[in-house]
């Protein structure tokens, strides 16, 4: 039976039970809001490249397993100011995980302490030095990375000769972190390497490191190696190696996508290609974006969905599991069989 509300309320109360009616009424939405399909958007390094086309399969399958709305953007040249801007408009779209590859750890720095002070989660890759991310997640270990390519190198130099590395650019994190690794291997372990001059920007874009090797070859003409740090390094100083028919003379090593960089392994070009699986990397940020919505605890020995047991330096916000793949003439069909890349 419906109780009737006495006549002779007051004023105030009948003003207070409104108020308490409109505040029910406008919880309403917002629990809906708090039950609907989490957003997360990653902006990424460069839009269009083969790397990153991958990576977004992986993050809109890792979104379908974890039911999270995931979706990939990304500047049409390489630009950190462009990825400010695209941050920026992640934003003020208010999503609830924003994704990121960065370009340049400082100039990103100040928007993603906004995003960190709109209570939007941070989750980087390739990004153990960027500050305002919750958590970097990485597949390998950086320092191991760029050694066991150093060794590569060396390896088919004969441990002698000049070479050129090549990065992303002068500012990408992981680039030159693992550019630093290789080069302290070289010099505790091959003395009679010499690294020819300070690292080049462009291997990110084929048409970039082509233009840079034409210059190596004509300003260094000792040169007998490149270790190409960015997926499309080694494919554009390959192509003109190959071109120049100078593959016995220079040697070429680095990351570099399986069935990308076939046709240049199998002419002896690249000698060996190193990576991880950017799809497995975009998959693992959903998966670690989707444990840190439900407030789940990191430690070592924790399993990531799909990505096996991690190891969490949560003083670094850093979170890596083992998955870097190692490939040459001789594995080259199994390794894209194996992973689809």
């Amino acid at each position: 039976m419906t109780k009737l509300i006495n006549p002779t309320i007051s004023r105030r109360h009948a003003a207070g039970l409104l108020a308490g009616g409109a505040a029910l009424a406008a919880g309403v939405p917002r629990l809906a809001r708090a039950d609907a399909e989490k957003v997360m958007t990653t902006v990424v390094k460069i839009q269009g490249v083969p790397w990153f086309n991958f990576m977004q399969q992986g993050l809109i399958e890792g979104g379908k397993k974890f039911g999270i709305n995931s979706t990939m953007v990304g500047p049409v040249t390489v630009d950190p100011a462009q990825q400010v801007r695209l941050v920026e408009d992640q934003i003020a779209k208010k999503v609830d995980v924003l994704g990121l590859v960065p370009l340049d750890v400082k100039v990103l720095a100040p928007v993603l302490d906004r995003a960190q002070k709109a209570g939007i989660i941070v989750i980087t890759q390739e990004g153990p030095n960027q500050d305002g991310r919750t958590w970097d997640v990485e597949l390998l270990d950086s320092v191991v990375f760029g050694q066991m390519q150093m060794k590569a190198l060396a390896a088919d130099m004969g441990e002698k000769g000049e070479y050129v590395i090549y990065v992303g650019t002068l500012t990408t994190p992981l680039h030159n972190k693992w550019a630093d690794a290789a080069i302290a291997y070289q010099k505790e372990h091959y003395p009679n390497m010499k690294l020819a001059t300070a690292r080049f920007p462009g291997a990110d874009e084929i048409d970039t490191s082509e233009q840079v090797t034409r210059n190596v070859i004509q300003a260094y003409p000792k040169v007998r190696g490149i270790l190409g740090f960015g997926s499309n390094g080694p494919i554009g100083a390959g192509n003109v190696v190959r071109q120049r028919h100078l593959q016995k003379k220079i040697s070429i090593v680095g990351t570099v996508i399986p069935s990308q960089a076939k046709s240049l392994i199998e002419a002896g070009v690249i000698r060996q290609g190193f990576l991880w699986s950017p799809k497995d990397a975009g998959y693992a940020m959903v998966a670690v974006a989707s444990l840190q919505l439900k407030g789940a605890t990191f430690q070592t020995g924790m399993e990531i969905p799909g990505m096996g047991k991690a190891t969490v330096d949560a003083a670094n916000k850093l979170i890596s599991v083992d998955r870097i793949l190692a490939f040459n003439k001789q594995n080259i069909d199994a390794m894209i069989a194996k992973t689809g890349l």
